[in-house]
């Protein structure tokens, strides 16, 4: 069996919504969330046996509406969030809610019949809405990365929203908000909470400018205009360098910036050839970095020499015993090159999503409009070059 064979998982339905279970460590999960305006939509957990190289599924009823971003808790494995579309007093609404899985769902997958849990699939608990019909429509709910799973951030039109779980997420309040001032009908596009700073820093997108927001005074510090020549997509911090930021954009670009000096971007890649929805880092090492777009394209690249090891790693010198000297020509180390490793092109539709495993951070998943969802390794040599 070839190892590093994508697998592939169709959904009946089309999706744009994915996320890795971040609270899971030990299984390779990756939820789903479904977009049918005719059937009752679903989460899909899908759990990858890495073993045996196969996929396991279970699903669960999902009957608030489409699901247009889904997230999971970084603290507690039966927690998820989901922003979805339901239609009120005949107008569109866009909503954001808490839900917890019921704590049986595991017993609906078996593997004498997989299929069970399609037929009779059990429906998500409702802990609480995150809705303050004041300020409009929620596009997306950002959990704290590494918390106690007691603060999300929902975005909300033009406010940033920051909430305060109680009582086993069954009550939110908002504890403080962000609001984007200008001309027109300014929205955030997408979000994303940096890891680093005590996690008291949140990257924002709104049109084609990215914004940075200091969470304890609620204020801008720093904004980069223009940072694509179209809508900004998507955002991802770098998990080891706290200043180092990638973003995409309809403008088929995948940039990286160093938020101390936002006049240029530090690298730029343009190997898409349409909308790059998705860029994501990876959680171990920073130099992989995935991009996903509406060219039906998932591509990984090799961004070496903005990562925390450029020179690849260093710690040879340890190594040595006593009796050995480091040859000084060895230990002057070019830096490696950047590159494209791998295009990936198993989808036939647009790639919405594209999440590392947490468990497991050699394998990743991409999600295509069309339900589909596959399931790849990062290429064996690649992963022996950086770890040997």
């Amino acid at each position: 069996m070839e190892d590093d064979a994508p697998v592939i998982y169709g959904l009946e339905f089309q999706a744009r919504a994915l996320t890795a279970q971040t609270a899971e460590t030990d299984a390779i999960r990756f939820l789903v969330g479904t977009q049918s305006l005719k059937f009752d939509n679903q989460i899909h957990i899908i759990d990858f046996d890495d073993e045996n190289n196969i996929i396991n599924k279970n699903v669960l009823l999902h009957q608030a509406g489409e699901i247009w971003n889904i997230g999971a808790s970084p603290a507690d494995k039966a927690v998820l969030t989901t922003c979805y579309n339901k239609t009120c007093d005949s107008r569109v609404v866009s909503c954001a809610s808490v839900w917890r899985m019921p704590c049986d769902w595991e017993t609906g997958s078996n593997h004498e019949s997989p299929d069970d849990s399609a037929h009779n699939p059990q429906t998500l608990e409702l802990l609480c809405h995150l809705n303050d019909s004041a300020h409009g429509n929620a596009s997306s709910v950002l959990w704290e990365p590494m918390g106690d799973g007691k603060r999300v951030i929902s975005l909300v039109d033009n406010h940033a929203l920051l909430w305060d779980l109680q009582e086993s997420s069954t009550q939110a309040t908002v504890s403080s908000t962000v609001t984007l001032e200008g001309k027109g009908q300014l929205k955030f596009t997408v979000g994303k909470w940096s890891p680093h700073h005590n996690c008291s820093q949140l990257a924002t997108a709104n049109d084609t400018a990215i914004r940075g927001w200091d969470l304890r005074t609620m204020s801008q510090i720093y904004c980069i205009e223009n940072a694509h020549g179209q809508l900004v997509r998507d955002l991802d911090f770098n998990p080891n360098r706290q200043y180092y930021l990638a973003s995409c954009g309809d403008d088929c670009k995948v940039r990286f910036w160093d938020v101390r000096n936002v006049q240029e971007p530090v690298k730029s890649l343009e190997e898409h050839s349409h909308w790059v929805w998705s860029v994501r880092y990876n959680h171990s090492h920073d130099q992989l970095v995935l991009t996903a777009s509406s060219d039906s394209r998932l591509i990984l690249s090799n961004m070496v020499s903005i990562s925390s090891e450029p020179f690849g790693q260093l710690g040879d010198d340890e190594e040595l015993s006593d009796g050995e000297d480091a040859q000084p020509s060895d230990k002057v180390k070019e830096p490696l090159t950047d590159s494209v490793v791998s295009t990936y092109e198993e989808h036939e539709d647009s790639v919405y999503a594209a999440e590392w495993s947490t468990a497991d951070p050699w394998l990743f998943a991409s999600l295509s409009y069309d339900g589909r969802l596959v399931i790849n390794r990062v290429p064996r040599a690649l992963k022996y070059r950086i770890l040997l």
